[in-house]
Formats: C-alpha cells, structure tokens, sequence
C-alpha cells in the first residue's frame, strides 16, 4: 500500500469502510522515540477496550539530539530515524492498514531543516507526516489517556513528559455514568478539558541543558526550579478550580513508566504490570530517590531503564517533581499509553465504528 499517495496533512483513509474490516495505524514521531500502533475496532461491550492491538514498533531514535545548541536536526539522527519509518512503513504495509494518522511533534516543530526532513522523509520511505501543534498533542495525550482517571474526581492533573515538550492538561469530572453514548467508555469527552499547557522542555532539552549522566542534589533542584518557572502560569490558572479529596495526577511518559517498573522491582519492564498502575506519595518518592541514588551505569544496566535512556531519566524525574510540587497528590495513576491511542480513538469515533457496529 502507497502510504505517499494519501491526503495532505497525515492522514490515510483507503476506499474500504469500517465493515470492510478496517485496520487503523498511528504513528507518533517525537524528540526521542518514535512509535506505532496498528489496531482494529473491538465493539463497545468488549471487555478488551475499545480496540485491539494487532501490531506495535517502538525506538529511541533521539531526532532531537542537539537541536536545543544547533537549530537543526543532525544527520546523524535523521538517518535513525529513516531507519525507524521504514520499519513503520513495512509494517502497515504487511497489515493491509486501511485508515491511519502519522504524526511528529516538538522536534520538527522547532527545527529550522523540519520541512526539508519531512520531504527526505515523503522521498525515502512515502511516509506523509503530520507536524501537530501544541494544542493538538494536548488534546491527543489527554484522549489516550483520559480512561485512566478517577471518573469520580472533580480534577485532574493529566501530564505527558515528552523528549522535547511536556504537556500538562487539567481534566474535569467526566460525563455522569449511564449517561447514554454511542462511543465506548475510553472515548474522551471533549469538554473535560478545562485548560492545558505545553512547555517548550522536555527530558531532551533539559538533560542537554544541566546535564544527565551525573546529576548532582544541586543540579536536580535547578532543573526542578527551571521546570516551575515555566509551570507557574498554569499553576495561577488551576487555583480557582475545584479539587475534592478524589483529585489525583495521571502520568504518561518513559519517566512515569520507568518510576513505576523500579517501584514494583522489575527486571524487565512489563506493561501489564505498569498501565494502570496506582502510586501513592510516599511511594513516589521512594522510587526518585532510588532513581536519584543510582550511578549512570546502575541506571543503564537496569532493565526498566537501560543505556538509551539512563541518562534522560533523571530530567524526567525532575519535570515530575515540579509537577508534584505545583500540584500536591496523594495518588499518581500511570499510564502506559498516550498520543498513539487517542489518534487511533479519535479516527475509529469519526468514522462511526461503534456506531456501525451496533447497527
């Protein structure tokens, strides 16, 4: 299948519709990973969700590298990332793919060669990638996610720590149960959304910034403070909003993923295990403090964590902190899932699938 012959903009539909056994793809290229899912639609009543995976790539490509010093994607990076796409591209290709978004984000955004990358991109592999703005990676990360949260509180804090951004998102209550729908229960309710951010640093930036490899109790606490600086606007905003003793975070993002798997002392990460996955406070800080005790080379030989991202971590831990700070919880949700699944959310509601389904 020609995935360069589809529409502008990212977007992929063939002639088939949801009946003809549709198979849906989205792809999220970011500052450091780039990722797919490939899925089709389960129906509403599934107790497997409101899709079922069938296909999945995940790598660090870091695309980012160096883009906070120079302006520009590196050829370094762009060559792992070629690399990546065409495995993304093979595989929606071998799954018939019939309906797909591919999406990049912060590092081709800033990036002053972004443009001349996406055509080497359209050239090399036939991959039309959509650059996504700010308001729209909010919006995805909160539709990935939203299932997650504690439909009974009257706030949430849903944040995603991404490579080159973090986007930070206050949920509201959602729509009261029994309420009659016809999108399963992990579809978001576009008007829990109260307000969002997204701040221009991520564990990318910050780590070229201060530093990862070592990272001293001083250098840990300018980086939480540079992140707060940068939080403060949304903290004024959220103070007049109403919180209950239910108000929680909900966490997607490496940084949360790993804090959970040395929590639960994985030797392996398992998402089983992690999405879903509640925390409490002091269980929280256990894990960062871990984290923080840790040598570079204990973090990379750590099977949660690994060489490709030990020396990001501790940035991630950071940006948490002033989150945590900002926002005092007693229980932080982890999600293992995000932009990918609210594209693919998004693009099965509008195509009706549920719908048709119970036709």
């Amino acid at each position: 299948m020609d995935f360069g012959s589809r529409p502008a903009h990212g977007h992929y539909r063939s002639s088939h519709g949801p009946g003809d056994g549709a198979t849906y793809a989205a792809l999220d290229l970011g500052t450091n990973n780039c990722r797919l899912l490939v899925a089709k639609p389960e129906p509403r009543d599934s107790d497997r969700g409101a899709f079922r995976i069938v296909d999945s790539f995940s790598r660090i490509v870091r695309l980012g590298e160096g883009l906070s010093h120079t302006g520009r994607l590196g050829d370094a990076a762009i060559e792992r990332t070629l690399g990546a796409l065409e495995i993304c591209r093979d595989k929606m290709n071998a799954r018939c793919v019939t309906r797909a978004r591919l999406i990049a984000t912060e590092a081709c955004r800033a990036a002053q060669n972004g443009g001349e990358f996406l055509e080497k991109v359209r050239d090399a592999t036939g991959l039309a990638l959509e650059v996504v703005d700010r308001e729209t990676e909010a919006h995805l990360a909160a539709a990935g996610c939203a299932a997650l949260a504690d439909q009974a509180a009257e706030g949430v804090v849903l944040f995603d720590i991404g490579g080159g951004s973090s986007e930070i998102v206050w949920l509201t209550r959602g729509v009261a149960n029994g309420r009659a729908t016809q999108q399963p229960a992990g579809v978001l309710q576009q008007d829990r959304v109260r307000f969002w951010v997204s701040l221009k640093l991520g564990v990318v930036t910050l780590a070229e910034k201060y530093g990862g490899t070592q990272v001293s109790n001083a250098t840990f606490e300018a980086m939480v403070d540079h992140v707060a600086e940068q939080l403060a606007p949304f903290v004024a905003k959220a103070q007049s909003e109403q919180r209950c003793g239910r108000f929680h975070l909900l966490g997607t993002s490496g940084t949360v993923t790993t804090i959970a798997g040395v929590y639960l002392g994985l030797a392996r990460y398992d998402r089983r295990k992690v999405d879903g996955l509640w925390m409490v406070s002091e269980d929280v800080d256990q894990a960062i403090t871990q984290l923080r005790h840790m040598s570079y080379e204990q973090r990379a030989a750590n099977g949660c964590i690994g060489p490709e991202r030990a020396d990001l971590v501790l940035a991630g831990c950071a940006i948490l902190e002033a989150i945590r700070r900002a926002f005092p919880a007693e229980r932080l949700r982890i999600a293992d899932r995000g932009l990918r699944e609210g594209i693919l959310m998004q693009l099965m509601s509008a195509d009706h699938v549920w719908s048709a389904q119970d036709a």
